[in-house]
């Protein structure tokens, strides 16, 4: 038994390597081209659920600040007085109390820095790759090639005929 690798039995291994090189390629993009819609849905659904689950968030925070503020006002009745005129934007009672007064600009200031649309915590929906290979030309040319690739590893990296 010798150490080295007779000479057909290396190119066995170099041909093996050639075939498993060109089908999995090919198979990759052949999947890649009939997976192309669901993967699109699926990378959609994903950020539809994400976004939904942001909102849940921001939902039970406010929960968690209203049932702060009812329990508040069932423990100082007092506070009602103050919280209502603000709340229903009645001119405030107290004549030794100054109030500031706000503008529109700065309550739309405000809302804007609440609500950006520009939030870095959203990812995009789908990849840049997947939104290239979901192109019609594109996803044929996959398809096509993927097929190509296949059987030029089969045709020409299939086993040697042992000749005897």
């Amino acid at each position: 038994m010798s150490i080295f690798i007779e000479p057909m039995q290396r190119s066995d291994i170099i041909r093996m390597l050639f075939f498993t090189l060109f089908f999995s390629v090919g198979a990759g993009s052949l999947g890649v081209s009939v997976l192309c819609e669901d993967l699109v849905r699926y990378y959609q659904n994903r950020q539809l659920t994400e976004s939904a689950r942001e909102s849940l968030e921001k939902l039970k925070s406010l929960n968690d600040a209203y049932n702060m503020i009812l329990a508040q006002l069932e423990e100082d009745p007092n506070r009602l007085k103050r919280l209502a005129p603000v709340t229903l934007g009645a001119e405030q009672e107290d004549p030794n109390t100054a109030y500031p007064k706000v503008t529109a600009r700065q309550l739309a200031a405000a809302r804007k820095a609440l609500t950006d649309p520009n939030n870095e915590s959203i990812k995009p929906a789908i990849p840049k790759w997947l939104s290239r290979c979901s192109e019609p030309r594109k996803r044929t040319a996959l398809f096509i090639s993927g097929i190509a690739l296949i059987l030029i590893s089969f045709i020409c990296f299939r086993p040697a005929k042992q000749t005897n």
